[in-house]
């Protein structure tokens, strides 16, 4: 195990080091900068704005420099938001977009477990092709649109909750439900799949022999089996829960850090880009490490190598 995590550690830190270098010089070689506008800022002042970000260095002592920083944990200025560092902003922002990701998640593992075992138990019933019919329209139908439905139907028709803002339950819970709709979808279908693979293996046909019933059946022994699929998605799925919040964040005025990555993007802030860039990353790698680690809780079959 402890050869398995520093492996691990090695590892990201490798693909953080990459991302940082490609993520780098990407946004240079795009045409303009963070200080371009339509408005011609006067030599002067151009350069003095430069050098207080020390953007007037070459490019390769801009690269060490910020490196350095970046390693010490500090990720320099906001070039937009004046008078807020990078870690400000995300110590600000991500709370937010951490509490409307965990409250996806845990719509979507509810509902789609939920789903994906009553259709695996009541194969080809009305309860199975209503579940599959609605994890199918889950998928097909982008979170966006869904919010655009959602916040016409339970805001204006039905105002059951608030259009936008952040500080109340009532507020996250919409987004919450948009976000997670098409990840409960796909882990409707895993779970189904899983479920039928492990309810036709012997050990349950002998289970149901001993007398036991269908609950503790399927609660159990078969439940664990079919755990596995899903687990494998539950990666990738964070990271798409924490992408997809990028776009439910402007719809409903969310101050979490999709919104400052998408006006970082379009401002050209570099800095504050790179941030969320690199926070993305070492969540998704953390979160494939623990999906890897909880293999052998679920399974022990399952050992976990260096």
């Amino acid at each position: 195990m402890a050869r398995f995590l520093v492996k691990r550690l090695g590892w990201m830190l490798l693909t953080i080091w990459v991302v940082y270098t490609v993520s780098f010089f990407l946004m240079r070689a795009v045409p303009g900068g963070p200080f371009s506008s339509e408005k011609k800022i006067p030599p002067a002042i151009k350069r003095n704005i430069e050098a207080r970000y020390k953007m007037d260095r070459p490019i390769h002592e801009q690269y060490f420099s910020h490196l350095w920083s970046t390693i010490c944990l500090d990720l320099g200025p906001s070039y937009k938001l004046e008078d807020y560092t990078v870690n400000e902003v995300i110590a600000q922002g991500f709370p937010v977009s951490a509490s409307l990701g965990i409250f996806a998640m845990f719509f979507a593992l509810t509902v789609g477990l939920t789903s994906g075992v009553i259709s695996a138990v009541h194969r080809n019933s009305p309860y199975d092709l209503s579940f599959m019919l609605m994890a199918t329209i889950g998928i097909a139908v982008p979170n966006f649109v869904l919010a655009s439905i959602a916040v016409v139907l339970f805001v204006f028709v039905w105002p059951i909750f608030p259009a936008a803002g952040w500080g109340q339950l009532s507020q996250i819970i919409l987004p919450a439900i948009c976000l997670g709709a098409p990840f409960a979808g796909y882990i409707a279908r895993l779970t189904r799949t899983g479920m039928l693979e492990v309810l036709g293996m012997d050990y349950i046909r002998t289970a149901y022999a001993k007398g036991l019933g269908t609950r503790q059946v399927v609660v159990r022994h078969a439940l664990r089996g079919a755990l596995l699929p899903v687990v494998s998605y539950l990666g990738p799925a964070t990271a798409g829960i924490l992408s997809g919040s990028l776009v439910l964040e402007r719809i409903f005025a969310l101050p979490g850090m999709g919104s400052h990555f998408i006006e970082a993007a379009t401002q050209r802030d570099y800095t504050l880009a790179m941030g969320m860039v690199l926070i993305y990353t070492v969540l998704l790698f953390v979160m494939n490490t623990l999906v890897d680690l909880s293999y052998s809780i679920i399974d022990p079959r399952v050992e976990v190598e260096g």
